[in-house]
């Protein structure tokens, strides 16, 4: 009996811009993909509960084992093996050569050159098995095309300010009245889509401010991550590629390092597809190795972007859901390419998963000096974005893709005309542009920043705070609580310094952005951190 099919929903990706299609897969080679399964439907982000544990998510709002069951028989007609099933993450991981993949979903799997190189990628639906429609709602990792950008340019792209030195730990907790603590007892996540950890940098770092080295756990989600002896054996363009990379992974752990030296990190990396992403997510949600009080996440790409299929991008929010669900605090970077975030259309956009209701969105500032001492303000250094002298501008604007849910009870208008009243970004900012932070890379100073400098910045507050909130308030999605009103009576939000001067125009975007202003705002949201005040107001 033939086979029937039904187009999967939202599957649909349009062919890549700068990319033409080369030759049709090799039957025979391997292809893993990633399943989504149904699942109950998942609260909104106006339906705020109590933490739950993994089990109790699990028992809610996990997959049937019968609908994995159910997929597992059919698709093993195709000769497809089940590799692992998650129902807790609402996911199955599955392989097959690319021949049993085009019986099973008809994805029309090619090779496609692109100015980046070569890579898997298909476009236009994808087809499921007439008995699996409405069982599976996403198939992630037949296209292997970028979907993970860093927020920061590479190290020393970013102009240090006159005057004034990169901030180090002390500065930082200085800066912005950390509370007591050195994160003993906390574990904080860190997404990396690329790049290698290089341990040796990491313990100049601590010995150069006189930090312990912490506990680092590198956890690869579908990867072998390299050692910095693999990087030294690649071909130089590949070599500097990585390494370009591997700054802003050490940007990362170090910024965590020096403010929660007794915390244990653990490093995910995973592969900048839309695969990587939900694969990532899944472990970070099931708390393998651990359960996390926060991951820091320094990647994005434009929430619009036609890189994301809308099936993948629903995935990675569902997930971001579950894990704010779980009381875990995912800090993102906002972008760093102001409010055109590098799309180039003469419309802002935001990033995404930055843009999602369920994350901590942060934003960027700088400093500059003043007779008064250093003044702080929104980021940006001319023209707004980044190119290859530099410049940069902290993200931020309101989401054409997310309505703006109920507790975030502040109205910014879009400066996109016609746009829908949208989820709001970023939530908070801190340090991304100058005067930087001070950072060892292969055995050297090596100032950087961002918001990709901010997003860890902010993950390692709440770790300290989340270590001396007393247990019934531990663990728990910090976002909305900014926005609701605390014991005196103002948003607990406006415990942050309030940043009122700057704004994130982009070029070629001439006026089409968003200005800094007293209370809330579309550039670094309340403000930045007062971590004393945060935490009497939590």
């Amino acid at each position: 009996m033939p086979e029937r099919y039904a187009v999967l929903p939202d599957s649909y990706r349009p062919a890549k811009s700068d990319a033409r299609r080369l030759r049709n897969v090799d039957p025979d080679a391997h292809v893993e993909v990633t399943l989504d399964l149904r699942k109950p439907e998942l609260p909104s982000a106006d339906q705020r509960g109590p933490t739950l544990s993994f089990e109790e998510f699990q028992k809610k709002y996990g997959s049937s084992p019968e609908d994995a069951q159910k997929v597992a028989e059919v698709l093993k007609r195709f000769g497809i093996k089940v590799e692992e099933v998650s129902l807790g993450s609402f996911s199955m991981r599955v392989s097959g050569t690319a021949g049993a993949m085009e019986s099973a979903f008809a994805p029309g799997l090619g090779i496609y050159h692109s100015a980046n190189g070569e890579y898997r990628g298909r476009e236009g639906d994808i087809k499921i098995p007439i008995e699996l429609a409405g069982i599976i709602k996403g198939v992630h990792g037949f296209d292997e095309r970028s979907v993970a950008h860093r927020a920061a340019a590479a190290g020393g792209n970013l102009a240090t300010a006159p005057q004034l030195s990169p901030l180090g730990p002390a500065d930082l907790e200085a800066r912005y009245q950390f509370p007591p603590g050195d994160g003993a007892g906390q574990t904080i996540a860190i997404a990396e889509f690329g790049g290698c950890y290089f341990p040796d940098d990491l313990k100049q770092y601590c010995a150069k401010f006189n930090r312990p080295v912490p506990n680092v756990q590198v956890q690869g989600v579908g990867v072998t991550p390299l050692t910095p002896q693999q990087v030294a054996q690649l071909s130089p363009s590949q070599q500097q590629t990585v390494l370009d990379e591997s700054g802003e992974v050490m940007m990362d752990v170090q910024v965590i390092a020096g403010l929660c030296p007794k915390a244990s990190i653990v490093m995910y990396f995973a592969d900048f597809t839309q695969k990587g992403w939900v694969d990532l997510m899944n472990q970070v949600i099931s708390g393998k190795p651990a359960k996390v009080v926060t991951l820091s996440v320094s990647w994005g790409n434009a929430e619009d972007s036609p890189d994301w299929s809308k099936s993948a991008r629903s995935a990675v929010n569902d997930r971001m859901n579950a894990a704010s669900m779980l009381g875990i605090t995912v800090c993102v970077s906002s972008g760093d390419d102001g409010s055109g975030d590098a799309v180039g259309d003469k419309h802002a956009h935001v990033d995404f998963p930055g843009s999602s209701p369920f994350v901590l969105s942060v934003g960027g500032t700088m400093l500059t000096a003043t007779s008064a001492g250093p003044a702080e303000s929104t980021w940006w250094v001319s023209p707004g974005q980044r190119n290859n002298k530099g410049g940069g501008s902290s993200g931020g604007g309101v989401s054409t893709v997310f309505q703006r849910p109920t507790w975030q009870n502040v109205h910014v208008a879009s400066v996109n005309p016609g746009s829908i009243d949208g989820r709001v970004v970023p939530d908070v900012a801190a340090l991304a542009g100058p005067p930087l932070y001070d950072l060892i890379f292969q055995g050297q100073d090596s100032p950087n920043g961002g918001t990709s400098a901010s997003a860890p910045l902010w993950a390692s507050l709440i770790a300290r705070m989340n270590a001396q909130l007393p247990a019934a308030k531990q663990q728990r999605f910090l976002t909305v609580l900014l926005y609701q009103t605390g014991a005196n009576g103002q948003p607990r939000g406006t415990a942050c310094r309030d940043i009122t001067v700057g704004q994130n125009v982009s070029h070629p975007l001439p006026g089409v952005g968003y200005q800094a202003g007293a209370g809330f705002d579309a550039v670094t949201g309340w403000g930045v951190p007062d971590g004393a005040s945060l935490l009497n107001v939590l």
